[in-house]
């Protein structure tokens, strides 16, 4: 009856294994409502998340300085996705968020917050960058865009600092990544209500 029981025990141990390896992790939804279980796409060794929210003006007024990021760094190793953690940023509020903006980055909606958690951000617009190795993500930048914003009601005509831009130069380059200049400004981001 022991070694009857050991062996069962094993077997449940064993198929419990396989069916946690087979689900994947997921880490929110894309515009057509299909779970994102990838952030970062083979041959790909940089991800950089922005969280943003659709009412966010501060976080809007980014979004074409983050395409002109993507547009540098995207052919160098980098993949950019655009984070909404936000409860009231539905799938159909950033999807119509998106088609007003003409915004064509990847987009997760982060409805558990699983992203938030991962990147320690507190405000949109913030953004985290991670470095891909063979133990997984690591990351290395958390914090601004740059230093146009100083304090909410407060901008400067341009950015002198590209903290984040300086951030996955780095990280590409495989060289000390520098960390923010200041802090980052924006909209706090709302807690999901358990």
């Amino acid at each position: 009856m022991g070694e009857t029981m050991r062996q069962l025990c094993t077997i449940a141990m064993l198929l419990l294994g396989w069916v946690v390896a087979g689900q994947a992790q997921r880490y929110g939804v894309n515009l057509n409502g299909a779970p994102v279980t990838e952030l970062v796409l083979p041959g790909k060794r940089v991800l950089v998340l922005f969280f943003a929210a659709s009412d966010c003006p501060i976080s809007n007024r980014y979004l074409p300085e983050m395409e002109r990021l993507q547009h540098e760094f995207a052919n160098r190793g980098a993949q950019f996705r655009e984070v909404y953690p936000n409860p009231g940023d539905t799938t159909s509020v950033v999807r119509q968020h998106s088609t007003e903006t003409g915004d064509a980055t990847d987009i997760v909606i982060d409805r558990e917050q699983s992203l938030v958690e991962m990147a320690h951000v507190t405000v949109t617009p913030e953004a985290a960058v991670f470095v891909r190795d063979g133990s997984g993500l690591h990351e290395v930048y958390r914090g601004r865009i740059d230093d146009r914003y100083l304090d909410l009601g407060s901008e400067r005509p341009r950015a002198f600092h590209h903290d984040l831009e300086n951030a996955i130069g780095a990280a590409l380059g495989n060289k000390p990544v520098p960390q923010p200049g200041g802090p980052s400004v924006g909209c706090a981001i709302v807690t999901r209500q358990p």
